[in-house]
């Protein structure tokens, strides 16, 4: 039993040269994707904070009439909007080239 676990040992010390390189990669792979994961936890908190300050209602004006909604309706249904204009004027121009 002791040589079987040797013998996964010694091949990668064998793979030593090649294989330093991979867990190098690994490596730098891994603290992007903490980096990465850190980053999207502090947005997904300073969202909720902003959400949570945001909840007075207000009074919107439609084309059509009138109305209230809590403050971060009204600014998550803008910026949608604004995604979705963004979006289609983008392409206009790739479509006439």
């Amino acid at each position: 039993m002791s040589a079987s676990a040797q013998k996964p040992g010694g091949s990668s010390a064998a793979k030593g040269s090649p294989g330093h390189t991979g867990p190098g990669k690994l490596d730098k792979r891994s603290r992007r994707e903490l980096a990465r994961t850190s980053a999207l936890v502090i947005l997904a908190i300073l969202i909720t904070l902003f959400a949570v300050f945001n909840l007075k209602e207000v009074k919107v004006s439609y084309v059509f009439g009138t109305g209230r909604a809590p403050l971060i309706i009204v600014i998550v249904i803008s910026v949608l909007v604004g995604i979705v204009l963004a979006y289609f004027a983008e392409r206009i121009p790739r479509k006439r080239r």
